[in-house]
């Protein structure tokens, strides 16, 4: 029987510590490591690998953890690679103060993702940005390069948890 143990940071303290942030800065600070990673990257084994406005990058080592009862990672954990670049992707456009939340996602899959699928690497960019709504498209590929799903993700500009 396999384990695995998670640790994090309490997000409720880092979100206070980062109030004065642009999302941009933020984002920035969790891909160079003096950010904190949110509860759900470390469950799901997610980590930034590039950061810019309006685009971002992170990577996932999928796992025997993630399967699902036909034997094959469960798609949500690809849904959830896309909601997470999608949004990023959105929040490094964003002012300190102003965070998103995910209104709708459509992922597309076209390739199964097994344990031994290796490294995958989602990439989420805004297609259109706004005060109130920002589109975003992304994907996820293999180390071979090859497409294993796309999304289209539409999201609500609101206040961040904690601002004034």
């Amino acid at each position: 029987m396999g384990e695995q143990t998670f640790r994090w940071t309490d997000p409720e303290q880092v979100l206070a510590e980062t109030a004065a942030l642009s999302g941009l800065e933020y984002m920035q600070g969790l891909t160079e490591g003096t950010i904190p990673p949110p509860p759900i990257a470390v469950l799901m084994q997610f980590g930034p690998v590039s950061v810019e406005k309006g685009k971002v990058a992170f990577s996932c080592q999928p796992s025997h953890a993630s399967y699902n009862p036909i034997g094959m990672v469960h798609g949500g954990l690809v849904c959830t690679l896309l909601d997470t670049v999608t949004g990023c992707a959105a929040h490094t456009t964003l002012p300190a103060g102003v965070g998103y939340t995910s209104v709708e996602i459509k992922v597309n899959y076209l390739r199964p993702v097994l344990a031994d699928t290796g490294e995958l690497i989602g990439t989420g960019w805004v297609v259109k940005g706004g005060r109130s709504v920002i589109f975003a498209e992304g994907n996820v590929v293999n180390a071979a390069g090859d497409l294993i799903a796309t999304a289209t993700s539409t999201l609500l500009v609101r206040s961040r948890p904690g601002a004034a």
